[in-house]
């Protein structure tokens, strides 16, 4: 299969096991286009008598320093453009990091030859796909759901009062205290006028549980000793003693369940409106995780009566594209790599093994969605497109046609067609789909040993 983009041609054949060999050819004038370009940047700082500086014609720049050269810096900076250009103009939809072979770089006037190996997304054959039935939960909130929202505003609203009794758990003490190892003070082991609940797991594990009793006024001695993994590595795996002074114990005092709090709690004259209120805004959340996880329940329905075979090698090179997405959004979080390791416990390879069951079912799903696509012809209008980039064109005070030129020019449209594609598609199986009631959920912690 031979296609093109223009500037990029590209031959595709198949290989075993969802991997592909594409041989593409970048056209001799674009080739030239790039070296000129290239010529250029490097006469920026180029001194030749006779020429200001940066104005040396890139023949001569080419002459001084090589074509060779030149063209080697343009490949290199352009390369991955080209590959993008290569994808698109063969349809494929990569798995995995690609094998790319340049071969030879061409003479004067000729095109670029190369050669990427990459794993595809695997081909699904599709079963029944059109009236399937899949469990729909109920979104209607509960009185326990609602009980508890309610608890949580009265929580919010609570007030601390000092008591004249031992600290238990849910009591708050306020503490003064001093840390030391082997009879040394350390550096930031302690406080003055510290507040801490009991049971709240803000302290080292077992410090809390040690202040349990104590009343104001109580010198207590905490001993206990740092966790392994404790984010101070000077502290971590020692133990320590804690000499704590308890100077007041407080309890929260919270309201009343009645009109009045909630007036106060958020601005209703009764609790029945208070009531009607929560239930409003849980069942508007519930609908749409309903609705979410019943488009994913038809769509694993369909999985399950389609024939998708999908490699090894696939499943761990998704994994592996996974693991990276996430990185990627843990690092603006500000949390990276090894951080991520440190607080999972866990190793880079461990953490793709994890993720291999989710990438199978990655797969599935795309190849189905694929082939849901191709079997009914779906194709996004440009209507479509455009009210899709409604949103990012208001956001860049841009026209939206302007903008849809702009992802077009830039080789960003045919990724947003192809997302619509599959948001399409998944509509339409929808559609035809039957929804069925949902399992009950078993009530949270009832797994007790018998």
């Amino acid at each position: 299969m031979a296609a093109t983009t223009s500037t990029v041609t590209a031959t595709v054949t198949e290989l075993p096991e969802s991997r592909v060999k594409i041989e593409a050819q970048v056209a001799s004038d674009e080739i030239s286009r790039r070296i000129d370009q290239y010529a250029r940047k490097l006469g920026r700082d180029f001194k030749l008598p006779g020429f200001r500086k940066g104005k040396v014609p890139p023949a001569l720049v080419i002459k001084q320093v090589g074509r060779e050269a030149v063209l080697d810096e343009a490949i290199r900076s352009e390369i991955g453009r080209w590959y993008v250009q290569a994808l698109e103009a063969s349809g494929v939809v990569p798995v995995g990091d690609p094998a790319l072979d340049l071969g030879d770089l061409p003479a004067d006037g000729e095109a670029l030859s190369f050669t990427v190996e990459i794993g595809v997304r695997p081909v699904a054959t599709l079963g029944t796909y059109k009236g399937v039935e899949a469990p729909k939960a109920d979104p209607a909130p509960t009185d326990e759901q609602i009980d508890a929202e309610v608890e949580q505003l009265r929580q919010r609203m609570a007030r601390l009062e000092t008591v004249e009794r031992a600290a238990d758990t849910g009591d708050f003490v306020v503490m003064d205290y001093e840390g030391s190892i082997d009879g040394e003070l350390f550096e930031g082991g302690a406080g003055r006028d510290q507040m801490v609940e009991i049971g709240s797991g803000q302290l080292i594990p077992g410090f809390e549980d040690q202040l349990k009793g104590a009343s104001a006024g109580d010198a207590v001695t905490v001993e206990l000793t740092f966790p392994e993994d404790y984010q101070a590595e000077h502290l971590a795996g020692k133990a320590a003693t804690f000499a704590v002074t308890v100077k007041e114990i407080k309890a929260k005092e919270l309201p009343e369940l009645d009109d009045d709090f909630a007036s106060d709690a958020a601005g209703f004259d009764t609790m029945a409106e208070l009531r009607e209120d929560l239930a409003s805004k849980l069942r508007e959340g519930a609908e749409q995780r309903a609705e979410n996880d019943y488009r994913e329940a038809v769509l694993d329905a369909v999985v399950a009566q389609a024939t998708v075979e999908v490699p090894d090698h696939l499943v761990e090179a998704r994994a592996k594209e996974m693991w990276e997405r996430m990185l990627h959004s843990l690092s603006h979080q500000g949390i990276s790599r090894e951080m991520y390791m440190q607080i999972s416990g866990q190793d880079e390879e461990a953490v793709l093994e994890q993720a291999k069951p989710d990438a199978e079912v990655a797969l599935r799903r795309d190849a189905v969605i694929a082939a849901v696509v191709e079997a009914e012809g779906i194709e996004p209008s440009d209507g479509d497109v455009l009210d899709i980039l409604q949103a990012s064109a208001a956001r860049e005070n841009m026209a939206v046609e302007k903008l849809r030129d702009k992802l077009e020019q830039q080789g960003r449209l045919g990724e947003i067609k192809d997302d619509l594609r599959q948001r399409q598609a998944l509509d339409l199986l929808v559609e035809h789909a039957t929804p069925v009631p949902a399992p009950a959920a078993e009530p949270a912690g009832d797994d007790s040993a018998e």
